[in-house]
């Protein structure tokens, strides 16, 4: 198998195990992190899709306080300070970097955080185009969050 092979493979693979979104449950040990199909959300709206996809680990305001971040191994971002932490500049590339391939980098965040590219894109119908505006809007309404 070329390497090409492998990683359509792998990014299958991928999209497969992270068709789910994260919703939280609570059993007899305490909080955990339960799996839930992803819901369609209006891509032209940043503020839906956040609320749907990110402010259950995130917040509803952005401060990494939602629901699910007890549950997780380590504190999902403040993404109210993006900006502040690069320079008092939003780092618009970087975002969408991380929403479209993931979070390369432990210091930067973990892999508990699903990867928007794949998941946006099976909501999408595979349009290219609809997973771009998605990630922009979703940029954009983090944009919008910075020093709240």
């Amino acid at each position: 198998m070329n390497k090409f092979a492998k990683i359509a493979v792998s990014m299958l693979a991928a999209l497969c195990l992270c068709m789910t979104g994260l919703a939280i449950a609570q059993d007899k040990s305490g909080d955990t992190v339960k799996k839930v199909p992803v819901k369609p959300t209006s891509a032209a709206s940043g503020e839906e899709m956040y609320k749907q996809y990110c402010a259950v680990c995130h917040g509803k305001f952005g401060k990494g306080d939602g629901p699910a971040a007890s549950a997780l191994k380590e504190a999902p971002s403040d993404l109210t300070t993006l900006a502040n932490r690069h320079k008092a500049k939003y780092p618009d590339d970087y975002v969408a970097s991380v929403l479209r391939f993931g979070v390369k980098a432990p210091a930067h965040g973990t892999s508990e955080m699903p990867i928007w590219g794949p998941l946006f894109s099976s909501v999408s119908g595979s349009d290219t185009s609809v997973v771009q505006l998605r990630i922009a809007n979703v940029n954009r309404y983090l944009k919008d969050l910075q020093g709240k």
